[in-house]
């Protein structure tokens, strides 16, 4: 999808599908005669559309890309992206395309390294490979990796330039606003504490978006329409009001052939919600309502039982929804909602950007709606400006894109690691004694079954085999061992997934759809998978144990707000067995630890 700040068009998206391409590959790509600061400036734009290419594909995260050339020149060697979290980081990629062409030659990164298993790999195979430059577009915003990365590389002899800071003025102007446009949801997220929230709606040249009865099926096109499921394949979650759901029983998936598949929120204050509707079946995404405390209480068990959560609010307003969505950890929020919905939310300042459709339509009718209810302004001098506005043409339809608030440039908002103590002791992410993991780019990302840890387990015939993460391996292991080629042939499917993400999102939905393939003592023994798979890992990584060791006198805690089984839930209602089994692998190693100790001292 194009960017509002590109003055070129970007390279298009690779749309995802269930076998996604590798990302590797090794282009020739140059500026001939170009100026260090213009070609600086390419290979940086260069970096962020590759790192944009992994959006849409799996949930909402850090995007990263790497470019590599020869030596001084614009010749670019490897290149990369980081396709989902718990997959190979970019920078490797990228080292592996180019092999020893990257000796000497000069790293272009839209965004810090990550590095957050504890076992730097970003940063280690640029140093193996003997690059002598890295271009930074932007220190990571996330605090506990701002700057960590930048400072290792130097440590290494490794000259390193970051826009801003090293590298100033107005030509880097375009470089910059490229990088942080790849990674806007994070940085609304670091700076201002709630998801990145766009506002989408399709309206005519009259400026309506149904007519005077209320019918809206088309406003735009089959192209838009096309436009809608790739920026909702790009959001953890799409937000709608109860009138959407009555008038038009959407079904609000993304139907791009694949990839990261949102949730979905239905704001209703009175809960006037009919009892069946499509947003009701959760076999294919999650649905979330959010009400007005003790509204309709009967309606709401009829929909728990269906398996939709239903969240009640002292107050139903946007910004607390948005602040529950942070709490979740989601990035990015799609609000497809009508004018009664649109008006709060743009009042509460959680709405970031908008995607207008505009049809070349008229419908004309005193009473139809509007895409923006009532806002309280009376003046036009009031009207709210979007800034860096972006227009493209989709079949007959005009998309116009903006942004109601600038996208944060981070530097030096968020300070780094090392200066949090002396600006305010207090901050810290966790409480002392209670240590969280959830995501792979959290402090103790690496606890999760979704890091970039391989582990090498025995499968049916007693062969070791490799497998991508311990997420493979789990949920791979439900149909291991049923006497039927179907599940066989869902294990190879699990195995072979592209991420850690996509793996288990197989593996869930095969269990519910095919119950009889699953293996029949599954409930039984899936702590004890869970268990096995967990000890090879912390025993495959020396730097994991360490890690895991650290972690003694502390609860550990995975903060998953849907996972009652393995995760804490989100006021503390689950039962937690990742973190439990965790602790007890640790109090293992460190008696295993303490054996060994004292037989040393015996008999020394």
């Amino acid at each position: 999808m194009p960017h509002p700040f590109f003055r070129s068009p970007p390279l298009p998206i690779t749309p995802c599908r269930s076998n996604h391409p590798s990302p590797r590959r090794i282009i020739t790509y140059s500026v001939a005669g170009a100026s260090k600061p213009s070609r600086d400036v390419s290979l940086l734009r260069r970096a962020a559309d590759l790192a944009d290419r992994s959006a849409g594909c799996t949930s909402p995260h850090p995007n990263f890309g790497c470019v590599i050339t020869r030596g001084s020149s614009d010749e670019v060697v490897g290149e990369g992206f980081l396709y989902a979290q718990g997959t190979k980081c970019a920078e490797l990629q990228a080292v592996e395309a180019a092999g020893e062409l990257a000796r000497g030659g000069v790293v272009y990164l839209n965004l810090e390294p990550g590095d957050c298993y504890g076992d730097h790999t970003a940063v280690s195979a640029l140093v193996q490979a003997g690059i002598s430059r890295v271009v930074v577009g932007l220190r990571h915003p996330l605090q506990h990796l701002r700057g960590k990365a930048i400072q290792s590389l130097k440590s290494e002899g490794i000259q390193v330039h970051v826009l801003g800071e090293d590298l100033q003025g107005r030509q880097y102007e375009e470089a910059l606003k490229s990088c942080l446009t790849v990674n806007a949801p994070l940085l609304y997220r670091a700076a201002f504490h709630v998801p990145f929230s766009v506002l989408k709606y399709a309206m005519t040249l009259d400026g309506k978006i149904a007519a005077s009865s209320g019918h809206a099926s088309w406003v735009s096109s089959r192209l838009s329409r096309g436009r809608v499921f790739e920026l909702r394949g790009r959001s953890d979650a799409i937000v709608v009001g109860g009138n959407t759901v009555r008038r038009d029983d959407p079904q609000l998936t993304a139907r791009h052939g694949g990839g990261h598949v949102p949730v979905r929120i239905v704001m209703s204050q009175t809960f006037d919600l009919p009892e069946e509707a499509k947003l009701w079946n959760v076999l294919e995404a999650y649905t979330i309502v959010a009400t007005q405390r003790g509204a309709r209480k009967d309606l709401q068990k009829k929909l728990a039982a269906k398996g939709v959560e239903v969240i009640e609010f002292d107050i139903l307003n946007p910004g607390d929804v948005m602040a529950c969505c942070y709490d979740r950890d989601y990035l990015s929020v799609l609000w497809e909602c009508g004018g009664g919905l649109a008006a709060p939310a743009i009042r509460a300042g959680v709405i970031h950007k908008v995607y207008a459709f505009v049809a070349p339509k008229i419908i004309g009718g005193s009473n139809a709606p509007s895409p923006v209810g009532e806002l309280g302004m009376v003046q036009m001098s009031q009207a709210l400006n979007l800034v860096d506005v972006s227009f493209e043409q989709i079949g007959p339809d005009m998309l116009i894109s903006g942004y109601l608030q600038p996208i944060p440039d981070l530097f030096p908002m968020i300070p780094s690691a090392n200066e949090i103590p002396s600006i305010d002791p207090t901050l810290s992410p966790y409480e002392t004694n209670i240590i969280s993991f959830y995501k792979t780019w959290d402090p103790f990302g690496a606890f999760s079954n979704f890091s970039a840890h391989p582990i090498e387990m025995p499968y049916e015939n007693g062969e070791r085999t490799m497998w991508p993460s311990v997420e493979h391996y789990y949920q791979a292991h439900k149909f291991v061992g049923v006497d039927s080629p179907v599940a066989r042939e869902f294990v190879e499917k699990i195995k072979t997934a592209n991420s850690p993400e996509e793996a288990a999102r197989m593996g869930r939905r095969l269990q519910r759809e095919h119950p009889k393939l699953v293996r029949a003592d599954w409930e039984r023994i899936k702590t004890d998978v869970m268990y096995r798979a967990l000890k090879c890992k912390f025993l495959t990584y020396p730097h994991l144990n360490t890690m895991l060791r650290s972690t003694a006198g502390s609860v550990l805690v995975e903060a998953s707000p849907h996972d009652l089984f393995w995760g804490g839930g989100r006021e503390g209602e689950g039962l937690n067995y990742l973190g439990r089994l965790l602790m007890q692998l640790r109090s293992e190693v460190l008696q295993k630890e303490a054996s060994s100790n004292f037989t040393l001292t015996q008999s020394t």
